[in-house]
């Protein structure tokens, strides 16, 4: 039976087992589309990728994301995660690569110790009509006052983002999955000065089996391009995510000299194997 070089990733993690992770296969070229994604389900963890040749030559690999629910365009810890396990595997690249995935082209830069992808564009932005913000609001327990702004930031999964007062605002959610529907949910609350990081952010995606992501670098990405945007947040800043779950991610910001927005974290092979299917 084929057998395919594995490995499953920490991404945000500022040490072991603090960030998201991600089971990347590698060379899943002959793998089917069921076969994968029964594979992202099987895993049960909030992404699982595969990765392939590039079909633009523009690119250094082609990737496909699942979550337990079916295929996404884009995702961010899936694309930093499995920029690392290539690179880990043997990729060479410079300073940048480029993964060619669903959304199209993603550039990935080394920064430091760290992954970085550039913000892809929005596929949906703007204002969110009224019953969508009252549904998201019931969904999480939040009063309509508790919400500072929403709009939709939506980059591949279908996030909509709402902006709350304080980061023990984002921590006291207790979310309703079955009131979201399919609704994908991202909030984001400051944290004092001298707080463990700038901003405290959580994600819901019930829709598609992720109750909970751990950490989220496409809503992080989504995010940055509205609020650095409307002048509402720094150019740079940390976000501290997974909290409620135990864990510890860290979300790096940065704003180029372009204006290009860049979603950056450690990232650490935890599990290497191979998988046969």
């Amino acid at each position: 039976m084929p057998r395919h070089e594995f490995s499953q990733v920490d991404v945000f993690a500022p040490a072991p087992l603090a960030g998201n992770p991600v089971a990347v296969v590698h060379d899943a070229v002959g793998l089917t589309d069921d076969q994968m994604a029964a594979f992202a389900h099987w895993t049960n963890l909030s992404e699982t990728t595969f990765l392939l040749p590039p079909e633009d030559p523009a690119a250094d690999y082609r990737l496909r994301i699942f979550t337990p629910g079916g295929e996404l365009p884009f995702a961010g810890h899936p694309t930093l995660g499995s920029a690392h396990a290539w690179l880990y595997r043997g990729g060479e690249a410079g300073d940048t690569l480029v993964q060619e995935c669903g959304i199209g082209n993603v550039v990935i830069r080394r920064d430091g110790d760290r992954l970085a992808f550039r913000a892809p564009g929005f596929l949906r932005e703007g204002p969110v009509e009224e019953r969508d913000r009252k549904r998201a609001a019931a969904a999480l327990g939040l009063t309509d006052e508790a919400i500072v702004d929403a709009a939709w930031v939506d980059n591949g999964p279908g996030w909509l983002g709402l902006r709350l007062r304080s980061a023990d605002d984002v921590l006291g959610i207790n979310p309703d999955s079955a009131l979201m529907g399919d609704l994908k949910l991202g909030v984001i609350g400051p944290h004092a000065p001298g707080g463990p990081a700038d901003f405290e952010v959580r994600a819901f995606a019930a829709s598609i089996g992720v109750t909970e992501d751990p950490v989220t670098g496409s809503l992080n990405a989504g995010f940055a391009r509205w609020l650095i945007r409307s002048g509402v947040v720094p150019a740079a800043y940390v976000v501290r995510q997974g909290t409620a779950l135990g864990r510890d991610g860290r979300v790096h910001i940065a704003t180029d000299d372009d204006g290009e927005h860049w979603v950056g974290g450690e990232a650490r092979t935890v599990i290497s194997g191979t998988l046969t299917l």
